[in-house]
């Protein structure tokens, strides 16, 4: 690619990742190179298992988990920074023609770095890179700084029936 852009797959309803794998997979199906980099999960989500089957296909998590029933501490942000230490590394080294920072804004939004942060690493990145953004809580200056922004809205799920996260579908 000779223009990267930089992509953000945001708000409150399914789909986030899953559009951000979509893209992936065109990418690499286009004989091109990704780098997959997942904050806060830890699960053995499916997706982990795309980097042996497809070539060109790389899938990291710099996670410890949700923090859906606790608050993040001090190992959960070495994690990230560590994390997001290396995306910074690949976004300029142009090794890749596609980098998804998956739920970089619900790192954000728990204080595991800071948003000066992730847009300097933007502006360093390599021209020719595509970035993908993803998580709810998209701040307003990342959402600024991006090219294209979809927002992902509720409208209704089954989670709210009692429905879990299905291995294939949700993990």
């Amino acid at each position: 690619m000779e223009q990267g852009y930089i992509q953000m797959y945001t708000g409150n309803g399914k789909g986030k990742t899953t559009a951000a794998l979509g893209i992936s997979l065109r990418c690499v199906c286009a004989g091109k190179r990704v780098f997959f980099g997942q904050f806060i999960k830890d699960w053995a989500y499916s997706e982990l298992k795309a980097g042996e089957l497809l070539p060109r296909f790389e899938i990291v998590q710099f996670g410890r988990g949700c923090f859906l029933d606790r608050d993040p501490d001090e190992e959960d942000v070495i994690a990230a920074r560590e994390g997001f230490a290396r995306c910074d590394a690949i976004l300029q080294s142009g090794d890749y023609d596609l980098v998804v920072l998956d739920e970089v804004n619900v790192a954000l939004h728990y204080g595991l770095f800071g948003v000066d942060e992730v847009i300097a690493v933007l502006e360093r990145k390599n021209p020719r890179v595509e970035v993908v953004l993803t998580g709810r809580y998209a701040p307003q200056e990342l959402i600024d700084c991006a090219d294209l922004v979809t927002e992902m809205r509720e409208v209704k799920h089954y989670y709210h029936e009692g429905v879990g996260a299905r291995e294939g579908i949700e993990r």
